[in-house]
């Protein structure tokens, strides 16, 4: 157990688990444990932590979390999971999907509860139907989410002695009845006419991101639609049309300046900013730093640090301080 909330942190990063901001604990009584285990391409983490809240916000998300979907088991206490359109209120047992690639805010008593990261090429989730599933409360208790909830209660305590072909086929049916209990979950909430429009136009943009034509008017003529009948099909939405198309390559750009060796201005380029200045203004104005920056301190990041060893269990072992 940890009585520090910056060890916490340190060795729950190393996880792999998305990253989270500390919104209120008591630190006088701050006690957390961490336990780890992979499963082929699945890694799952079980927590106990304290009463508290924490948060993740567009400053914290990572590249890699465009990569993955995460699910959440509460095993012991109670949480509030609010994400997107959607807030969950968890009891023992019950799940909810989460975006890491998003923000979210967490507040529960003092629990226990296991996450699950998946990644998104075995998972496959449509645009619209991963925003209606996100911060959307999944009964652990009935149906195919009785047996997600029961599984992911007892794997980061039971994985071990598995063969590598074991385990990247248990990890396939764990990822199977995932995805079945998300489908079960939607049941009837598939899309209206607009809906299903709006959904598409989504999927339209996602694919057209780089090009700098992509605007209102070139949108609405691609689906045979108005101007006027583009923006009300978004109105009651978090964003505009032009809002979701910057937030969009915004999140593109600052994923390649992570992992990349271009310059500001070629991959403000690439992803339809035509001015860097105004690009960079706009980049510092979302993420608190400029382009420059977020480069420069990348690139000293990724001066190899010492890894975590294993465990003969599996488990993930932090080196001694």
């Amino acid at each position: 157990m940890f009585a520090d909330i910056g060890n916490f942190q340190e060795v729950l990063a190393a996880t792999g688990l998305p990253p989270v901001r500390s919104g209120r604990h008591d630190e006088s009584e701050f006690r957390a444990g961490v336990v780890s285990r992979d499963l082929g391409p699945l890694t799952l983490v079980e927590l106990v932590t304290p009463e508290g809240e924490c948060f993740r916000d567009a400053r914290s998300t990572r590249a890699v979390d465009e990569r993955m979907w995460q699910i959440d088991l509460m095993v012991r206490g109670r949480a509030r999971v609010e994400q997107g359109s959607g807030t969950a209120e968890l009891g023992p047992a019950d799940l909810v999907l989460v975006d890491p690639a998003r923000p979210v805010r967490f507040a529960s008593t003092a629990s226990t509860h296991v996450s699950i990261l998946v990644p998104r090429r075995d998972l496959r989730l449509r645009p619209g139907d991963a925003a209606r599933l996100a911060g959307v409360r999944i009964r652990g208790d009935r149906g195919p989410g009785a047996l997600v909830s029961s599984l992911a209660r007892d794997m980061t305590r039971s994985l071990s002695g598995f063969r590598a072909g074991d385990a990247e086929r248990s990890a396939a049916a764990v990822v199977e009845l995932i995805a079945v209990t998300l489908e079960a979950e939607l049941g009837d909430l598939r899309p209206r006419p607009d809906e299903a429009l709006r959904n598409r136009i989504i999927g339209y943009l996602e694919a057209r991101l780089s090009d700098r034509n992509l605007a209102p008017a070139a949108i609405a003529a691609a689906h045979h639609i108005s101007v006027r009948r583009l923006h009300r099909l978004f109105e009651g939405q978090p964003e505009t049309v032009a809002a979701l198309i910057r937030r969009r390559r915004l999140e593109r750009c600052r994923a390649d300046l992570m992992r990349s060796d271009r310059t500001v201005a070629a991959v403000a380029a690439h992803w339809g900013f035509a001015d860097p200045a105004s690009f960079s203004r706009l980049f510092k104005a979302t993420y608190g730093d400029n382009p420059t920056s977020l480069m420069s301190s990348n690139r000293a990041r990724n001066v190899k640090a010492p890894g975590t060893g294993r465990g003969e269990d599996g488990s993930r072992r932090n080196p001694e301080r």
